[in-house]
């Protein structure tokens, strides 16, 4: 099983998703952009508030992730079809049609699940309550 992300301030939104992405099968390798891809990605101008190697680390720690890889492209297309996972796993605030690898996973014969995420969880929600909290 294959899924990727920022995973920047790491929460229980993350670890249901990667829990439930490791349930799909025997190994999760997981996908982490590199500090110059978040920025690129426009996440905000201190983004990412953790840097890569230390993000790799925290994910790597958790039991339900096997491998982690850090990747510097703008999207992990080129990881995915160089991993050529069975399954890809993504939440699902993503639509099926803007899963990168998508065509290519179900192309060579896997499968492609997008897991409901944890309300109000994400952080970019958790960063608006922190600095709402600093300025008062």
């Amino acid at each position: 099983m294959f899924t990727n992300g920022v995973f920047d301030l790491l929460h229980v939104g993350h670890v249901s998703l990667l829990e439930a992405a490791r349930a799909e099968g025997a190994a999760l390798v997981v996908g982490v952009n590199s500090d110059a891809s978040v920025r690129r990605l426009g996440k905000g101008g201190d983004r990412p508030i953790v840097p890569g190697a230390d993000r790799a680390r925290l994910l790597a720690a958790l039991a339900c992730v096997d491998c982690v890889v850090l990747f510097d492209a703008d999207t992990p297309g080129a990881l995915i079809t160089e991993l050529r996972p069975d399954v890809l796993v993504k939440g699902a605030d993503y639509a099926r049609d803007d899963i990168v690898g998508a065509t290519e996973v179900a192309g060579w014969g896997g499968r492609v699940v997008r897991v409901a995420l944890v309300p109000g969880y994400s952080t970019s929600e958790l960063l608006g309550r922190l600095r709402r909290d600093a300025r008062r």
